[in-house]
């Protein structure tokens, strides 16, 4: 470890005397970096005396920037900061000191920002990463690229919220370091310090991550003493390197949660072709325990009652695809007691649930993998859905519905209890703007075995195939295979569309984009639409 170390630590210095130079005595908030597309990606690098190097690669503008990113400087103030750039001293010297983040006067306004989901002030956003509820607060980390609207630089920004909807963004708290970029993991409370990494008092919050390089990945952790705003590495890292035992690249993305009976922690880990199980009594020592194929990437492993009954329950193991099995795990081994299913589909990926929820619910978040066009920006996070498990004629199945709390965004605009043709529901809906931001429900009715369902700006939100059984394109039967009729729950932001079909039974996301028209289409044979119901949807900003 120390020759790595010190290896890093030259080749760092290395970096430090390439290409361009300016040094600046820190006396503002924030450095405002401009950044421009055309340009391609150089070496830059922030030095500070007693204070950790960070090197990463970024897009900086020579000239007039397409936007403006920033890097929180205050842990330096006072302090002389070295800046390094590969590329030319002109575009050192755009970057600006200010007490204040350049374009804060229309950030959250902008024409593509969601306005009921949440994005980042500026760069790159995928994984959610240590989802946890602590001292009151939803935490909400997530892969971030501070530099630029595309992926790079993995690092771990944060955001809390009081209510799963209201979010504060905060600064970044996890930067790639020798050991690599700082891909996705999970957050749990140690609750009984046996980590050892906090005090009986004041006992840690404790993030699994994985470290990524070109060679491997491997796993460390960080841990917090101050509720989450600020991580400390263990110096102890990596807890796992795998790579001798599955010879790939691919082991990433730690999922800890706590097995009661066992008395013992799990880590789920994705390696190669599915997700392995490690023990651990102190969240640092881990003990490889067993192996299930069948998943790619984002492990997720929890425990629901069946229809809301305690003394029912099963374990469900997720996939990064939302793929999911049910089962049973005795704290080393899980077995499925049947294939694989899928509950949701679209842009959502590698969503995660959040731990410690004070009222035992199961809340997902998903990445949105939706653009963002002409934005400082890019990436999202679809709505918060809480997870449940319904026996259902094909069995014990997982049900997604957004959490009560999205509720409280409703301002009803239209209802109707009338049941309509597709032409009187298209009259009602044609007034509606859907870039303010929309709710829609309805039961759809089919009179004949044809596809029917609704469009919008020239885009299929909802079609239904009641003879080959598909939405969208994908496989769904009703509960009753002989049923002409759905349910479904729309949700319309910016730039994007979440559907919930049957009470959730099964759900879908989507881009969403202006097209050549923006009107409103419900259509097919002799199709009726029942109990419509439009909410205005306030904005989270």
């Amino acid at each position: 470890m120390r020759k790595i170390l010190l290896i890093t630590a030259c080749f760092l210095q290395v970096l430090c005397v390439w290409g361009e130079t300016l040094t600046l005595k820190i006396n503002k908030r924030y450095l405002n970096i401009p950044i421009s597309q055309t340009v391609d990606r150089k070496r830059f690098v922030l030095t500070a005396k007693g204070e950790d190097t960070l090197s990463v690669v970024a897009r900086i503008a020579e000239d007039a920037p397409d936007y403006w990113v920033f890097k929180d400087v205050s842990r330096y103030k006072g302090k002389n900061l070295e800046l390094n750039y590969e590329g030319s001293k002109k575009a050192l010297e755009n970057i600006v000191q200010a007490d204040s983040i350049f374009g804060t006067s229309v950030m959250y306004m902008e024409k593509n920002r969601p306005q009921f989901h949440f994005t980042a002030r500026r760069g790159w956003i995928n994984d959610p990463n240590g989802l946890v509820y602590h001292n009151k607060l939803y935490h909400l980390y997530y892969q971030h690229n501070p530099y630029e609207r595309e992926w790079e630089n993995m690092t771990w920004g944060h955001a809390t919220s009081p209510d799963l909807l209201h979010w504060t963004e905060h600064d970044d708290v996890l930067f790639p370091d020798y050991l690599g970029t700082m891909y996705s993991g999970s957050a749990i409370y140690d609750e009984q310090n046996t980590s050892g990494l906090g005090t009986k008092r004041n006992p840690p919050l404790v993030y699994a991550y994985t470290a990524d390089r070109s060679d491997r990945e491997v796993q460390c952790i960080a841990y917090s003493l101050d509720g989450g705003m600020t991580l400390k590495k263990y110096e102890g890292n990596p807890i796992i390197d795998s790579y001798d035992k599955w010879h790939t690249h691919d082991t990433r993305d730690p999922r800890l949660l706590w097995y009661a009976p066992g008395n013992h922690w799990v880590l789920v880990l994705n390696e190669r072709d599915g997700h392995s199980i490690y023990n651990s009594v102190n969240l640092k020592d881990w003990t490889y325990e067993s192996h299930i194929t069948g998943f790619w990437e984002c492990p997720d492993l929890f425990e629901l009652p069946v229809d809301g009954n305690p003394n029912n329950t099963r374990w469900v193991m997720l996939g990064a695809s939302n793929t999911y099995m049910i089962g049973t795990f005795d704290g080393k081994i899980f077995m499925p007691e049947g294939g694989k299913y899928r509950f949701c589909t679209g842009s959502i990926y590698a969503a995660q649930t959040f731990s410690h929820v004070p009222d035992g619910r199961r809340i997902q978040i998903g990445w949105g993998r939706v653009s963002h066009p002409e934005m400082p920006f890019n990436g999202m996070m679809l709505l918060p859905t809480e997870l449940t498990l319904k026996t259902t004629s094909e069995g014990i199945r997982m049900i997604s519905k957004p959490v009560s709390e999205v509720q409280s965004l409703m301002q009803n605009v239209l209802l109707s209890e009338s049941v309509l043709n597709a032409d009187a529901a298209n009259r009602l809906l044609a007034s509606l703007d859907y870039r303010d931001g929309l709710h829609l429900a309805f039961t759809l009715h089919l009179n004949h075995r044809t596809s029917a369902g609704l469009s919008l700006a020239g885009k299929n939100i909802l079609d239904y195939d009641s003879n080959f059984n598909t939405i969208n394109g994908q496989f769904y039967s009703p509960q009753n295979p002989t049923s002409m009729e759905l349910t479904a729950d729309i949700y319309i932001d910016r730039t994007s569309v979440e559907v919930f079909i049957d009470e959730g039974l099964y759900s879908y996301s989507m881009e969403l984009h202006e097209g050549k028209s923006e009107e409103w289409r419900f259509w097919g044979t002799n199709l009726t639409v029942s109990g419509l119901k439009v909410d205005r949807v306030k904005s989270i900003w």
